[in-house]
């Protein structure tokens, strides 16, 4: 058996381990000198020549900070000591295993390090974590001269510390005799280096930081808890079962140069990584504190119109100023920080997770209008934002999904994932239809009679809820402005659904009459969609866009009809959203949802991107829905959630319309007379040329975005209880 001693500067119980390493077990004995170098000397000669290799713990030959270098004087001494057995410190491979373990905990854990504040305490012999660090943000800074010269840290110098004893390069846990400064801690996220100095030097609170150390015992975790800190990370393999590793770089050296074929080979980083790359490890990580393994999102939002601007407390003096003005400068401004969601918690799982709402300033128009670059940095500015809070996905709310290339650029530039949240839309828009046809008597995908139009059907959302629809109800009627894009999506339903019936035209008007469901995703601009004089008793109307196509006072004049939102959900918990989003306690819009799942699931990918949605992503989403328990909220137009009550009221009127169709006939009349004063009312006119295609105005990618934009008024509704 290969046998190893270990030389504590500190005083320490002597006493012999066995260590697993690579297929090899390991003597290691321990033996404490009282902090005393000559003591340790003594030792050094004892055992030279009876073991494999001897480490040395609490003492080092040499003293780097940065490129920096200087020969401790009696350090040095000891190394010269020994003829035949190699002593190490640890410093053949601490960078190398620093470097490593950071990359690992990030794969582990994507985005722990990034955008984050680092304390090293010290930097001292630590250059593998400050270079490591430095990939991942730029705040990386050192505490060494306010821990080696508190009282005039402007004069500390590497060349002094050559001759200090090791009792002060490397301190012990315990009281500092001098108060270090806390703000240096309190301002930083990671606090990495020398476990002795961290717990020395910090203060009594550690909430919410993640510790980087060598290895920890029983006694560094639990004093770590008591300061509540959240997550500790060892940059050593542990050689134990622990998870955590329990011994130092020295012996870790040690134990590969006793194990090492070539007993001639150099006691080189070199010759170390050869051996180390046969390692299957990672890093220690524990939770230290109840809130450590909460996944955390963020989501951004931003106004639906200016009036959501003109109606908040704050910004009321706008109403005074140009309308056009006070967007332009609204869409200039950099994203901010609104709030924390907290309380939800997966029923199946146990996860629990936090997320961060943020805001962009511009109106869909300005967010239109602007070139996609600006709206790019602004994202990616708040992906920044969030991953400093922990955040490892960011969903894009209402308009900001649409922008440019719908989300694929800001992912490619975010270290945390992205996603659209529109998958979870198309789910929750075909469950609410569904839910919504039953309540109206309608039975279509269980009879698969009935027809279904999809206006909007080449967008984003309106490709994917078609595909779907014609796999349960096969009669569709695709409607879009671009022909050689409604042919297309034709041949691929057919060639995906071949029993479907397929119809394309370039206006609903031709064929709203005969449609029980209708799913609306565009974008109306003072026009109308969808004639609801002419639609059938009962219809039902899934209406995804926003502003939406068809207004309160329109459906007003349909009784009968059931004109729907697409549905919101019910997250499971107690979800408190840290602001009044206009909606009732834990629900939330399907975009915003689709982020949370995601995070409830530990699913950190980038997800729905681009203007494709894919069917197994939907099919995905909606297992996972199903799976962490949540719900559809109810059926909810403009803006209200509709009772058993007002549907079976509903249902009643189509069922006497169907059944006396003069009474219909009048009912269309007065619809249509309905219509034209509202269009009286609005200022503007809709042509009777049925071959006039300005009146659908579809904007593909914008209907997916379409769910999440009421949500977009979050940014400037005032807090609750204010």
């Amino acid at each position: 058996m290969n046998k190893i001693v270990v030389l504590h500067f500190r005083p320490t119980e002597r006493r012999t381990e066995a260590i697993r390493l690579l297929d090899n077990t390991i003597s290691v004995e321990h033996i404490g000198c009282d902090k005393d170098l000559a003591v340790m000397s003594a030792h050094i000669s004892d055992f030279d020549g009876k073991v494999d290799a001897i480490a040395l713990e609490g003492v080092a030959k040499t003293l780097r900070i940065g490129s920096d270098r200087v020969t401790h004087v009696e350090g040095a001494k000891l190394f010269a000591i020994a003829e035949e057995t190699p002593v190490v410190d640890g410093s053949g491979v601490r960078a190398a295993m620093e470097r490593w373990a950071l990359r690992l905990a990030d794969d582990n854990q994507p985005g722990i390090w990034s955008r984050k504040q680092i304390l090293l305490v010290p930097s001292l012999n630590h250059s593998g974590l400050t270079k490591a660090f430095r990939q991942y943000t730029e705040e990386v800074h050192a505490a060494d001269a306010r821990i080696y010269d508190p009282n005039a840290p402007i004069l500390f110098s590497l060349k002094r510390m050559a001759d200090q004893s090791f009792r002060l390069i490397f301190p012990a846990a315990g009281t500092a005799g001098v108060k270090r400064d806390e703000e240096m801690f309190k301002s930083a996220d990671i606090i990495a280096g020398d476990m002795g100095a961290i717990r020395r030097y910090s203060p009594a609170s550690l909430k919410s930081k993640t510790i980087v150390t060598e290895y920890a015992t029983d006694e560094d975790v639990a004093d770590l808890q008591s300061r509540n800190a959240s997550v500790l990370v060892t940059t050593m393999p542990s050689l134990t079962d622990n998870d955590l590793a329990e011994h130092g770089a020295a012996v870790f050296e040690a134990a590969l140069v006793s194990i090492r074929e070539d007993q001639s080979a150099p006691l080189s980083e070199d010759t170390y990584l050869n051996l180390m790359a046969d390692l299957n490890w990672s890093p220690g990580m524990r939770f230290l504190s109840d809130d450590a393994g909460i996944n955390r999102f963020a989501f951004v939002i931003h106004p639906l119109s200016i009036k959501f601007i003109h109606n908040s407390p704050r910004f009321a003096f706008t109403k005074y100023l140009p309308d056009a003005v006070v967007e332009r400068a609204a869409s200039r401004i950099r994203p901010f920080y609104i709030s924390k969601i907290t309380g939800i918690e997966s029923p199946a799982t146990g996860q629990k997770i936090e997320g961060y709402l943020y805001g962009l300033g511009g109106t869909p128009k300005e967010l239109m209008r602007l070139e996609p670059g600006l709206i790019y940095r602004q994202l990616i500015y708040c992906a920044r934002m969030a991953e400093r809070r922990g955040a490892r996905l960011m969903g894009l709310g209402a308009f900001t999904s649409v922008v440019g290339d719908a989300g694929i650029t800001v992912a490619q530039k975010s270290d945390i994932a992205i996603t659209s949240g529109n998958s979870l839309t198309v789910a929750a828009t075909l469950e609410t239809a569904k839910q919504a046809l039953v309540q109206m008597g309608h039975r279509l995908e269980d009879s698969r009679q009935g027809n279904v139009m999809v206006i909007g059907a080449t967008g984003s959302i309106g490709s994917v809820c078609s595909r779907l629809l014609a796999q349960a109800i096969p009669n569709i009627t695709l409607v879009a402005p671009r022909p050689e894009k409604l042919i297309a999506l034709k041949r691929t339903i057919e060639e995906e659904t071949p029993d479907a019936h397929v119809t394309i035209s370039t206006s609903a008007d031709y064929h709203v009459a005969d449609a029980d469901l209708i799913v609306t995703t565009t974008t109306a601009l003072n026009q109308r969609i969808i004639d609801v004089s002419k639609c059938k008793p009962g219809a039902v109307v899934c209406d995804i866009a926003r502003p939406p196509d068809i207004t309160a006072e329109e459906a007003a004049l349909r009784p009968d009809m059931l004109v729907i939102e697409s549905g919101e959900i019910l997250l499971p918990g107690n979800p408190d959203y840290g602001y009044d989003i206009g909606l009732p306690p834990g629900v939330a819009y399907a975009c915003l949802a689709e982020t949370a799942l995601l995070a409830m699931e530990g699913l950190f990918e980038d997800y729905t991107l681009g203007r494709e949605i894919e069917i197994d992503r939907v099919k995905e989403i909606y297992r996972l829905y199903k799976k962490h328990g949540l719900e559809l909220s109810g059926i909810r137009s403009h803006g209200h959630f509709l009772t058993d009550e007002d549907l079976a009221e509903k249902r009643a009127l189509a069922d006497a319309l169907r059944a006396d169709p003069e009474k219909f006939a009048q009912v269309q009349t007065e619809a249509a007379a309905g219509l034209k004063r509202l269009d009286a009312e609005a200022g503007y006119e809709i042509s009777d040329d049925k071959d006039d295609k300005s009146k659908l105005v579809v904007a593909g990618a914008a209907a997916g975005a379409a769910a999440a934009a009421v949500s977009a008024g979050l940014v400037f509704l005032r807090k609750r209880g204010h």
